[in-house]
């Protein structure tokens, strides 16, 4: 059993100034408890009742939340009371809370939070598009989201996002396997002239059909991984070549159907591709049987 808290923060000397005497909103707040970490502040709270008051001003001010500041594992309970009064927030990461996460846990925190920009929710399996809506429907300024694999997402998940959020640049769908090659073609069309960064991995529903649409309807893109698209072929990656001239880099690791032609043009852009180059992928394997690198002129 805990001892009592203190009302006030305990006893002090005689002429001694304690720290909740320093003013809290312009000193504690912004130049120590925001130097605090998150696990140490929910220690902090216990100290006097006093303290849990000026805690929980803090964390009413937050404009930054990710549960793995707290630990892998952060109880319902917890994350109610760390976010019940939280009105500001700008980004909010809940992965660690994946195992129990549900629409009535997330819903009421993005109705309080307009202003969410990033929102990652990686692994919430228990979930539904019910959340997705009110985060679609409630944060009009989301510029980063992740629901890398979170199986409910279908394609009328993704219909309501892509109609909903004009501000989105950066996408994770990793492992969202009920997504096919129409949902991607909707996001492409209404949400494309501003994606930057998406993700795709994992997925056998998706091939070249949507790969060309997001060529396509994505000049500024920039990240896009593929990997383990079993049905992504050589033509989606020509594609890219011609349409995206922003792209940077792009996996495609375990997509059997994408040749080195396809890849080459990329590849003189400086593109970068986490699958080497069959020459080098050679020289590898020889190295590997022979126990020394042989002298190969490559410019030949």
């Amino acid at each position: 059993k805990e001892p009592p808290m203190e009302p006030s923060g305990g006893e002090q000397e005689p002429g001694a100034v304690r720290l909740l005497d320093l003013p809290w909103e312009d000193v504690l707040l912004p130049h120590v408890l925001n130097r605090v970490p998150l696990r140490q502040l929910l220690r902090l709270q216990r100290v006097s009742r006093a303290f849990r008051a000026l805690v929980q001003l803090h964390l009413a001010g937050l404009r930054r939340f990710d549960a793995a500041q707290v630990g892998p594992q952060i109880p319902r309970a917890a994350l109610a009371r760390l976010l019940r009064d939280a009105e500001g927030l700008q980004e909010l990461a809940l992965a660690p809370c994946h195992e129990w996460l549900s629409d009535e846990d997330l819903v009421p925190v993005l109705a309080r939070n307009p202003q969410l920009r990033s929102v990652a929710l990686a692994g919430c399996g228990q979930l539904s598009r019910r959340a997705l809506g009110a985060l679609a429907e409630g944060c009009p300024r989301l510029q980063r989201l992740s629901l890398a694999h979170c199986d409910w997402v279908d394609g009328l998940a993704l219909r309501g996002l892509a109609d909903r959020c004009p501000a989105l640049e950066e996408l994770d769908l990793t492992a969202c396997r009920q997504l096919k090659d129409e949902a991607i073609v909707y996001l492409a069309q209404r949400r494309g002239a501003g994606l930057r960064s998406l993700s795709l991995a994992v997925n056998a529903n998706v091939g070249d059909t949507a790969v060309q649409e997001l060529a396509r309807n994505c000049p500024e893109l920039q990240h896009l991984d593929l990997t383990g698209c079993l049905r992504v072929g050589s033509d989606g990656v020509r594609t890219l070549a011609e349409y995206c001239p922003a792209l940077r880099s792009l996996r495609v690791r375990h997509c059997h159907h994408v040749a080195e032609s396809s890849l080459s043009r990329l590849r003189k852009r400086g593109v970068d591709i986490d699958v080497e180059p069959p020459l080098h992928q050679a020289l590898v394997l020889l190295q590997d049987m022979a126990g020394f690198a042989p002298f190969v002129n490559l410019q030949v």
